[in-house]
């Protein structure tokens, strides 16, 4: 893993734009996507807004690593020394007088993995137990993957590949995504599983490999064990008007972010693995940008992607291409040294919803109650999708998707 912590977490730069790549010439570098933690640090501590003063402070950025603990010691069978320096920080930082002000609720730490590492599950034995803690529970946690089920996490962007340092590399990257010419309806980047026929992931390979009007980049994505060739990948992403996003290890998937970066449309199978994760980051309106297929009429070969895709109007391809490209830079992270961008990357966009989730709380504690923006349980997920001033829920279209 050591290049991969390279410039502040980017990785190596892929000089040339790699073989066979689309990437640009500068800003361009081989991030892994489990290197989120090191790249928002690295941001955090060039903040514009940044104060030595704790009293002064709006919001209390607590930059602690803990994707690389648990990647150091997941497979540690003594679980109390797994644990062990989740449990140290914890304490450590309830003894501050920073957390004393307001009993961490103005506290915010970014995970860089899915929330799902950090509770850990008895049955299997994956993970630690980081986000159990009380304390933790106070604060705002940032991860890539949030649960639907917990009221105190929320998902952010998977690093991609390109990280500008001006709008003027972001504009002409915008640009250049806008007069491609894309030769195939649709595609797929990513392997085969082991897990049988009767998936998502294999209908697609299936589906695929059987069309003329689709492409597809697997083991060619990943010359060697734990390699990947970004160039690659986004070549393929390119190329096509619909690129599809099953799930990946959890729901959510990196390839998706990649897509965005690339002008492609998503294809999402669960509405978990986007639309009830990135809702600081996507339009609450999900057909404005995206395809969504019921995974059951996939698996169940019901439905033909690739009809379904074909039946869609090339004006609304368009229309939605051009809303893709529009959340290209809230989704991208930019460098840290960059100075005067007018764009909000995924950092900006993060750092203000904090703030603003902060901000509601400290006036809630000024009058005597405590402010409560989302709930624990069965529904709160329906919270984060609600509208500016709605407090009620009650039905929605993704309850038949979404169980506890």
């Amino acid at each position: 893993m050591c290049r991969h912590v390279a410039n502040d977490g980017f990785g190596p730069p892929i000089t040339g734009g790699g073989e066979g790549s689309s990437l640009p010439e500068t800003g361009a570098y081989d991030t892994d996507q489990y290197m989120l933690a090191m790249i928002f640090h690295a941001r955090m501590r060039r903040h514009e807004c940044l104060t030595a003063d704790p009293a002064a402070a709006t919001a209390v950025y607590v930059p602690f690593y803990a994707g690389f603990d648990l990647a150091l010691n997941q497979d540690n069978g003594d679980l109390t020394a797994r644990d062990a320096l989740s449990r140290d920080m914890v304490d450590w930082l309830v003894r501050r007088a920073e957390w004393r002000a307001m009993g961490g609720r103005d506290h915010f730490l970014l995970l860089g993995r899915p929330t799902w590492d950090f509770l850990r599950d008895p049955s299997t034995g994956w993970g630690n137990v980081l986000m159990t803690y009380p304390a933790v529970r106070n604060m705002t946690v940032l991860t890539l993957e949030a649960s639907p089920w917990h009221g105190n996490d929320f998902a952010v962007p998977y690093p991609s590949h390109f990280h500008p340092s001006s709008d003027a590399e972001v504009v002409a990257w915008q640009s250049r995504m806008r007069g491609l010419d894309r030769q195939w309806l649709w595609c797929f980047a990513g392997a085969s599983r082991p897990s049988g026929k009767r998936t998502v992931r294999a209908q697609i390979i299936e589906q695929c490999g059987r069309s003329s009007r689709c492409a597809m980049l697997g083991k060619a994505a990943a010359p060697a064990p734990g390699s990947y060739a970004p160039g690659q990948a986004m070549r393929l992403l390119e190329s096509a008007d619909f690129c599809l996003q099953p799930r990946g290890d959890s729901y959510t998937r990196k390839s998706t972010f990649d897509a965005i970066l690339a002008g492609c449309i998503p294809v999402f199978f669960h509405p978990v693995s986007a639309y009830l994760q990135y809702t600081w980051y996507l339009p609450r309106d999900y057909r404005s940008y995206s395809v969504f297929i019921h995974h059951g009429d996939v698996v169940g070969r019901n439905a033909s992607i690739e009809e379904v895709l074909a039946k869609i109007p090339p004006a609304k391809v368009a229309q939605m291409r051009e809303e893709v490209i529009r959340l290209i830079p809230t989704v991208m992270y930019r460098d840290p040294a960059a100075k005067g961008m007018k764009f909000k990357d995924a950092v900006d966009v993060a750092v203000e919803r904090v703030v603003d989730r902060v901000a509601k709380r400290r006036r809630a504690a000024a009058e005597g109650r405590e402010w409560q923006d989302s709930v624990d349980g069965d529904y709160s997920w329906k919270y984060d999708l609600l509208e500016d001033g709605q407090k009620e829920i009650g039905p929605h279209e993704f309850d038949q998707y979404v169980a506890t």
